[in-house]
């Protein structure tokens, strides 16, 4: 049986989606902390079952009878963050997996500007030192990001943000196309090292992004770069919490140093078709806010 965490988010739904496309729905499970949130998967047949990873009693039911384990990383950070995919790990290996899988960052590393990078790096290291096969999959940057950095840019015609760099947003949907792949195909990635980088092949800056915008909607869209104390004021100002918009700061920071422009062919040639196009997204975007 294959078990995925996080059945019901963004990614996990998604990947559980078209895992289902590619093997039986017997074999395939969810560890949810709310399972009446997942009535859906259960009425389509998959085991559905509550799976805290601040509780490991609850890990281990979840991952009963586990062949694979697909831990997706948890939206907190920190030590929270830490102390959670590493119960899950330990829940999975303890359970008999055969595999373990976790969700990590093309930007994964300890020194990085951007808070959760940390955080997946040294997941990474921790996993890579159970004795149980693993695989991290070095995920691309979240394109659904864009829909937050482009603030009014849709009304006032400013995109207003900080200082960037090129970053290789990648479709949720296409990494989970590619998670489910690598879940049918048992032999493939496994090993201590990560995935090659599982991104869309072009890597673009919020210039690029304007630029984009302007074709799409036929008016111009302006790359504004803000001060970085200004905007983290200004986004304080508008009921961010300070914590959360000094982290966002990071992201910033992070992708002037390049820590996201990692391109590479390796999720096409998981999907064996061109990964989804910026374009295409933000396309997306402009018809839900006109």
């Amino acid at each position: 049986m294959i078990v995925i965490t996080g059945g019901t988010g963004q990614l996990g739904s998604q990947i559980v989606d078209r895992l289902l496309v590619r093997v039986s729905v017997d074999q395939v499970g969810v560890g949810v902390r709310d399972a009446a949130r997942a009535g859906d998967l259960a009425a389509r047949g998959v085991r559905v079952r509550r799976g805290d990873f601040t509780e490991p009693d609850s890990l281990a039911d979840a991952f009963e009878g586990a062949t694979q384990v697909l831990i997706v990383s948890t939206n907190q950070t920190g030590e929270a963050a830490v102390a959670q995919h590493v119960a899950a790990i330990d829940a999975a290996r303890d359970s008999g997996a055969e595999r373990i899988l976790y969700t990590s960052h093309q930007g994964a590393a300890e020194d990085s500007l951007f808070a959760p990078m940390p955080d997946h790096a040294v997941t990474e290291r921790y996993l890579s030192k159970t004795d149980t096969p693993s695989t991290a999959l070095r995920n691309g940057f979240y394109a659904s990001t864009l829909r937050h950095l482009l603030g009014r840019a849709l009304e006032t015609g400013e995109l207003v943000a900080p200082a960037d760099g090129p970053v290789s947003w990648t479709a949720h949907a296409d990494l989970a196309e590619a998670a489910a792949t690598i879940l049918a195909d048992e032999g493939r990635f496994d090993g201590p090292t990560p995935t090659p980088t599982l991104t869309a092949p072009d890597a673009l800056d919020l210039a690029d992004v304007a630029g984009i915008l302007t074709e799409l909607t036929g008016r111009t869209i302006r790359r504004v770069v803000a001060d970085d104390d200004e905007w983290t004021a200004a986004m304080i100002g508008h009921g961010v919490p300070a914590d959360r918009a000094r982290m966002l700061l990071g992201m910033f920071r992070a992708a002037r140093r390049r820590e996201f422009a990692t391109t590479g062919p390796e999720l096409e040639n998981l999907l064996q078709r061109r990964a989804t196009p910026v374009r295409s997204i933000l396309e997306g975007f402009t018809r839900t806010t006109t």
